[in-house]
């Protein structure tokens, strides 16, 4: 089994409108994402939405005051 490269994965840059997690990748690829995914984004307001880290490399994003945290790779899987 192929495993996932995470700098392939990475994440430089996140945002969050239209209903969806937008998610730019390092390689220069942008990912969308439906806020149906994840109810706590999806409830959140708009300050708490745009308070988030990006860690690990770019391979985990962490809303500390919605106690949310994406495995980037993984969103692959959605």
């Amino acid at each position: 089994m192929r495993g996932i490269n995470t700098l392939m994965t990475s994440a430089k840059d996140v945002e969050i409108k239209e209903n969806k997690l937008w998610v730019y990748l390092q390689d220069g690829r942008i990912l969308g994402v439906p806020l149906d995914h994840f109810p706590k984004l999806l409830n959140a307001d708009t300050e708490s939405r745009n308070n988030f880290v990006i860690s690990g490399n770019g391979t985990g994003i962490h809303w500390e005051s919605l106690d949310e945290d994406i495995n980037v790779p993984l969103l692959f899987s959605k």
